[in-house]
């Protein structure tokens, strides 16, 4: 996406929320089919995703990966093809981005990236829809991230480097964003402003936003005593929110695990953003996917 397309489907997103305030659930999606293949438990994607169609008068198809026969039975590449014979977009939530790369390629439809383990930007557009909804805009923003330069970080600093909102990227050696991808990163956004450190105050310390995230992602349980170890001084407590700014808002893209990456006292802060970042996801969703139809 370019700069243009964020601010687009921000804007279609923002909309059809204030419609749907008003009490108006136009069929702008009436006749459309959504298709999902998840490989990846869910609440907020599937859950946000199906809500947006049915709210706007279109439906929803799911199937996990092993049930459309991406087991082996048939090859992707048939798979793409016959789906998005069926449907007018698809939504993909699994582990290699090579799937939704070849989806994309064959499908013939429009493919939304409903997580992979390098990137989650549906969840990175709510949270800066979430952001301008809060601040009123996104200029001279600035985001603190603290905790694992995962799926949600790389896509946050894709967004915020469109957006030209400053991030800094705290983490424990070894767990930031890596040389390679963040050379992949400066390629696509040049104008790209993010700092990592290894210091949670510093990176909170004129933020307008402190994020975090789970410390071990699905697929790393088997990391989880270690990384709660690598990242005990990376906490979102009370003593860091009082670090930042005395207007900075809570994110957190859920599921949270209370009392390791963030505390039952930040979560629910009179600042915390965390559950209308939540129902976001559904306004996010109505507006990627009208926006990818031109609806």
């Amino acid at each position: 996406c370019s700069r243009d397309d964020v601010h687009a489907i921000l804007g279609r997103a923002t909309a059809l929320k204030a419609d749907l305030a008003a009490g108006r659930r136009d069929p702008v999606l009436a006749g459309c089919v959504l298709g999902q293949i998840f490989d990846k438990p869910s609440l907020r994607t599937r859950g946000s995703f199906e809500a947006a169609m049915l709210q706007l008068g279109g439906g929803s198809l799911f199937f996990t990966g092993k049930e459309i026969g991406l087991d082996g039975r048939e090859s992707p590449e048939d798979v793409a093809r016959v789906y998005g014979g069926y449907a007018d977009v698809l939504a993909i939530r699994t582990f290699k981005q090579s799937l939704v790369d070849t989806f994309a390629e064959y499908a013939g439809v429009p493919v939304i990236n409903a997580l992979t383990d390098d990137f989650h930007p549906a969840q990175a557009l709510c949270d800066v829809m979430t952001l301008q909804e809060h601040a009123g805009s996104l200029e001279g923003q600035r985001l603190a991230y603290i905790g694992d330069g995962n799926n949600v970080a790389v896509s946050l600093a894709l967004v915020c480097g469109l957006l030209d909102i400053e991030v800094t990227l705290a983490a424990p050696g070894g767990y930031r964003i890596a040389d390679d991808t963040l050379a992949k990163l400066r390629e696509h956004v040049p104008s790209l402003s993010l700092h990592q450190t290894g210091d949670a105050r510093e990176a909170v310390a004129e933020a307008t936003a402190i994020y975090t995230d789970v410390w071990a992602s699905m697929g790393q349980e088997a990391e989880k005593a270690e990384r709660a170890a690598a990242f005990a001084d990376y906490q979102v407590n009370a003593d860091l929110v009082a670090a930042a700014p005395e207007q900075a808002v809570i994110l957190h893209c859920l599921p949270a695990r209370r009392g390791l990456e963030i505390t039952d006292e930040v979560m629910e802060h009179p600042r915390s953003l965390v559950f209308p970042q939540a129902e976001n996801r559904m306004h996010l969703a109505k507006g990627l996917i009208c926006w990818l139809l031109d609806r």
